[in-house]
């Protein structure tokens, strides 16, 4: 089986922001941390070259593959910051209500915080660190 990718790594949080954000990016990046590491109680890492993680879980597919990855995080990307959530599909109230956004199974894509309501936003981070939780207890 090949080696997972996105896997945690020693890069620090501060350096990859430093690199590859515009100062409005860093600052929503900034307060994206705040909020997710209020909600799990962690320290942000660096997940693979990209991903900024909180937590960790276990999971295991029906498919017998197996990994650990961060339990919630977000990556600035080019045309926008991406937030890795699960079980949003679940929660399309809340997405009614979020602003200006895409979305997919496990991912959220945002231009800017300023486009969305921060407390919606934090309530499907926190929906989803709740839902894996459920489905991969410790």
């Amino acid at each position: 089986m090949a080696e997972l990718k996105t896997k945690p790594t020693e890069i620090t949080v501060e350096s990859f922001l430093n690199s590859a954000a515009d100062p409005r990016v860093r600052a929503d990046c900034d307060t994206i941390i705040s909020m997710m590491e209020r909600l799990t109680g962690e320290k942000p890492k660096m997940w693979g070259p990209s991903i900024v993680g909180f937590g960790k879980y276990r999971y295991k597919y029906e498919s017998g593959r197996e990994g650990e990855i961060c339990i919630t995080g977000f990556s600035p990307r080019k045309p926008n910051i991406t937030l890795y959530v699960a079980g949003i599909e679940g929660q399309a109230d809340l997405l009614t209500k979020l602003g200006k956004h895409k979305a997919s199974k496990g991912c959220l894509y945002i231009k800017r915080l300023a486009d969305v309501d921060m407390d919606i936003l934090e309530s499907l981070v926190k929906a989803s660190i709740d839902f894996l939780k459920k489905k991969y207890p410790d």
